[in-house]
């Protein structure tokens, strides 16, 4: 078995990716982490860290000529974990939706990680270690939010666990989901909720902070996580 210590990260500068990349950094880890947008942060922590990369890039770019062999040039590598933490949302309900938009977003947030997970996974079979995570949230419990049809629909499909990934747990390849509770980060604003509202549903009574919920993530990504695999795990204080 080889064993490297190098995490790819999807979404590398949402608020919870930000924390993840300083736990994986703090644990010595190579990160390559992706964004499309907030550089200076990440920028930020590369000048403290020569063990960071990070990678610009624009999946809604996906009609472009030559796309997914630009992707494959950009995102190839030997990895031991991978986390998909990417998070487009346009807002729309399902009246207001239409098939370009749920295209776009299915595209973005599931299809193209899809991508990216078959391009790396073959070194991870060969080496006999892999940690996959894909990141959705609590709303697909309950059928997602009045306006984040597109979001939610693409929250459910990354859920998805084909047979053949279960097959790799032999190679010691893992591959999980995490359904993420209510967290203090910008998405919510971008979503426009009542967050009030949103926090009396939660039993615990308030939102996580992307700290908590990164930590959980590490749990599934690194040698602590030895035996769980092909599960949907609610960190949610309690929805």
């Amino acid at each position: 078995m080889k064993k490297i210590k190098k995490v790819l990260i999807l979404g590398g500068s949402s608020d919870i990716g930000i924390e993840v990349v300083k736990i994986f950094l703090k644990l010595n880890w190579e990160v390559v982490a992706h964004f499309s947008n907030n550089k200076k942060v990440l920028e930020k922590l590369r000048i403290n860290n020569k063990k960071l990369k990070i990678i610009e890039y624009d999946f809604s770019k996906y009609k472009n000529k030559n796309f997914e062999k630009s992707l494959k040039k950009k995102f190839i590598g030997e990895f031991s974990s991978f986390v998909n933490l990417i998070g487009y949302t346009d807002n729309k309900s399902f009246y207001t939706t239409n098939l370009e938009n749920i295209i776009k977003t299915l595209t973005i947030n599931t299809i193209i990680p899809i991508i990216i997970q078959k391009n790396i996974i073959n070194k991870m079979i060969k080496n006999k270690w892999g940690r996959i995570l894909n990141c959705s949230g609590i709303g697909v419990k309950y059928g997602g939010g009045k306006n984040n049809f597109n979001y939610s629909l693409s929250q459910h499909t990354r859920e998805f666990i084909p047979s053949v990934f279960k097959n790799w747990a032999k190679e010691n390849v893992f591959i999980n989901n995490m359904r993420i509770g209510v967290t203090d980060t910008k998405l919510h604003k971008r979503i426009k909720k009542n967050m009030s509202e949103r926090v009396k549903l939660i039993p615990i009574s308030r939102m996580a902070t992307p700290n908590e919920i990164a930590s959980y993530i590490i749990k599934l990504v690194t040698e602590e996580n030895s035996y769980m695999t092909g599960q949907t795990i609610s960190v949610s204080g309690g929805e």
